[in-house]
């Protein structure tokens, strides 16, 4: 009896115990809540846009309930909270897109229910002719709002008693989505507009990283002078996690980009240099293509593994490893590139371009002086050399576009 008091006095401490918070949890919420007072960067921007939200919401809701006492006032905060985007451009082209969206979908219902009345057949009829229009490109993302308003003025239609009221209830549904839209953005544009130029510096920086982890893990293979499993299998991983990375850098671009637009505090003295963004952009497609390249000759580096245990020529490939350590340290400039030190960081990027072609050009002589099989098809010595000159061209490229922006 006494085993199984115990047993139940421990089921029922289980859940007391499971109850209570996690330490690490509590820890992470008030590290995040730090960044966010702290620092300009994705935590400030997340909390500030949840605050705009939900006080855009809050007045749309007095504003239709209070001020314009309709019966259905939460189409108006549904809409505000709908349309408030990262960026105030994002917002204003997702404000108009719904309110065209919802605009053409109630007329669609009226226009033939008017003719049809509100049975099945035309409610069939409805369901089509919105499905189609919503399948319209220039709507993008919210072409799926034509349909759901169609289905939502035809219930509401239904439920109207007279003609005159049918007529104004989709009055009233317009007018109320109308109003959310202008709310949210009218806040969104007057009460601290995001600047996310940060953005761009952020995706190049992730991607900078990946570069240089990937660099560093082909240089140590190179001179330890053999690929290994665990070192191939980690190389493969990051060179199929580049294309998600790329496609986010860019993402995180366009939102930079999209950010200046239409926002006004681009006029202040502080954001006036973040207007454009060539720069980043030059410097973002050439980390995409050495990325590309490294992964080039990661894969020439596992076909020739796979025929042999061991890296023939160390003396080569070391170099070769020194000139990928090059290469990395430019990298990793990159993966802290910030718009306050852009000058500097530009002549040191200089700097690193010249001393990875001097190591460049040491290597091609190196494959000349020892006479290396460099038109061989099954030794990489070729292929080697090539992707090396590739390699330092593109870090040319970036760290050029890079100065003259910085100077512009």
């Amino acid at each position: 009896m006494a085993g199984r008091i115990d047993s139940r006095a421990d089921v029922t401490r289980t859940p007391r115990t499971a109850r209570r918070p996690c330490p690490a949890r509590v820890r992470r919420a008030a590290q995040w809540w730090r960044r966010a007072v702290t620092r300009s960067g994705h935590e400030r921007h997340a909390a500030l846009l949840t605050g705009k939200s939900a006080l855009a919401a809050t007045l749309a809701w007095f504003v239709a309930d209070h001020v314009l006492h309709t019966r259905s006032p939460a189409f108006a905060p549904f809409s505000a909270v709908l349309v408030m985007q990262t960026t105030v451009y994002q917002s204003v082209l997702h404000a108009l897109r719904y309110a065209g969206a919802v605009v053409v979908g109630v007329a669609v219902q009226a226009a033939l229910c008017l003719v049809l009345g509100p049975g099945l057949v035309a409610f069939a009829l409805v369901a089509l002719v919105a499905l189609g229009i919503g399948r319209w490109a220039r709507l993008g993302s919210q072409g799926i709002q034509v349909p759901t308003a169609a289905f939502f003025a035809f219930a509401t239609y239904v439920a109207a008693s007279g003609a005159a009221d049918r007529l104004a209830d989709l009055g009233e549904i317009v007018l109320l989505v109308l109003t959310g839209c202008a709310l949210a953005t009218a806040l969104h544009v007057t009460v601290v507009p995001p600047m996310r130029h940060r953005s761009a510096e952020f995706g190049i920086g992730v991607l900078a990283h990946a570069l240089a982890e990937l660099l560093a893990d082909v240089a140590h293979a190179l001179r330890e002078g053999e690929a290994g499993e665990r070192g191939g299998v980690r190389r493969r991983r990051r060179v199929d996690h580049t294309d998600a990375l790329i496609a986010q850098a860019r993402a995180d671009l366009r939102t930079a980009r999209d950010s200046v637009s239409l926002n006004p505090r681009r006029l202040l003295r502080a954001h006036r240099e973040h207007t454009s963004f060539d720069g980043y952009a030059t410097v973002l497609e050439a980390l995409v293509r050495t990325l590309y390249q490294v992964a080039s000759l990661h894969r020439a580096l596992d076909r020739w593994h796979e025929d042999q245990n061991q890296y023939e020529d160390q003396e080569f490939l070391r170099g070769y490893a020194r000139l990928l350590d090059a290469l990395r340290e430019y990298a990793r400039v990159l993966s802290d590139l910030d718009a306050a030190r852009l000058p500097a960081q530009a002549r040191q990027l200089r700097r690193l371009t010249g001393e990875a072609g001097e190591l460049r050009r040491a290597l091609a002589d190196e494959a000349v002086r020892r006479e290396l099989p460099l038109g061989d098809p099954s030794c990489p010595y070729g292929v080697l050399v090539v992707e090396a000159t590739r390699l330092w061209e593109e870090c040319r490229r970036g760290s050029e576009a890079l100065r003259r922006w910085a100077r512009g």
